[in-house]
């Protein structure tokens, strides 16, 4: 395997992609005709959730990092009026980027509801999922059966009310300070900053709004339940690499431990970072080493 310099290659510029006929954004990293790594970021972030981590990936391993915008996020189109954004939505993001890509089968690294997606996907068509590099994700949130009716209720309520004003902040700075107080998870400036920068553009009077759909917020109308999920985990033929933080989402909670227990064939690995320790600078490294000591030297 080539030597890497994590300090010169955290900083390699993307390369922006146009896919699924425009409906889709992208970013790449690495040769146009080296092996493709497709890369899933979570809710809410976008495809710079993975450019600390792509570049380490590409030098070290000579692949090419395609880092999709699911739709609603990052310069991806917005789904229509009246539809919603369901998980499963997102897989048919996956295939369609796959399609323009001409990829019949995909190696998958994923971030949390990115994670949750390349499940879904590996499980529903496990002719075309190679192998999963999951980063402190694992399977889809759930809602128990008896709470059903409760969660349509919660997710209609919400879509029948009108969407509120897309977010604005006088500057980048003001953008990334509401991101870090708002987050579900812990996340820092530095963390912060490529996901709000790749989630905002310009007006025409100075200041910056967000790109995201505010209709990422509202409640799911759906969920699988517990059961299902387990089931959909055990469904993947897929050899999985779990990372976790150790200040992340999975740990010993109960039901990430049945998550865990559910999957056939699964590599887990525990480091010292939070939930985006894909994206901090003090995690980044060990996250690329523990891929590249995993998946070892050759990608065919």
């Amino acid at each position: 395997m080539p030597q890497s310099n994590p300090t010169a290659a955290r900083y390699v510029a993307p390369q922006p992609l146009s896919l699924a006929q425009g409906r889709l954004a992208a970013l790449s990293w690495g040769r146009s005709d080296a092996p493709v790594w497709l890369a899933l970021h979570g809710w809410l972030d976008n495809a710079a959730s993975f450019s600390r981590l792509a570049p380490l990936l590409v030098e070290a391993r000579d692949i090419r990092i395609v880092a999709l915008d699911f739709r609603g996020h990052g310069h991806s189109s917005h789904a229509p009026e009246g539809t919603d954004y369901a998980l499963w939505d997102y897989c048919h993001d996956v295939l369609d980027a796959m399609q323009s890509l001409g990829l019949e089968q995909a190696k998958v690294l994923a971030h949390s509801m990115g994670a949750a997606v390349a499940c879904l996907l590996a499980a529903a068509l496990p002719e075309r999922v190679e192998r999963l590099t999951l980063i402190d994700g694992l399977g889809a949130l759930n809602t128990p059966a008896e709470e059903t009716a409760d969660q349509l209720r919660k997710g209609l309520t919400a879509y029948r009310r009108r969407s509120s004003r897309t977010p604005r902040y006088p500057d980048l700075e003001s953008a990334v300070a509401a991101r870090v107080a708002g987050g579900v998870t812990p996340l820092d400036s530095l963390t912060a900053t490529p996901l709000v920068e790749r989630n905002t553009q310009a007006t025409a009077d100075g200041h910056i709004q967000m790109r995201t759909d505010s209709r990422l917020l509202k409640p799911s109308l759906v969920r699988f339940t517990p059961e299902q999920v387990r089931s959909l985990l055990a469904a993947i033929d897929a050899p999985v690499l779990l990372i976790e933080g150790e200040g992340g989402i999975l740990g010993q909670r109960a039901w990430a431990v049945a998550a865990r227990q559910a999957v056939k064939d699964l590599t887990r690995q525990v480091v010292n970072g939070g939930h985006h320790l894909h994206l901090e600078l003090q995690a980044v490294e060990q996250v690329a080493m523990v891929i590249n000591r995993h998946w070892g030297d050759v990608d065919e």
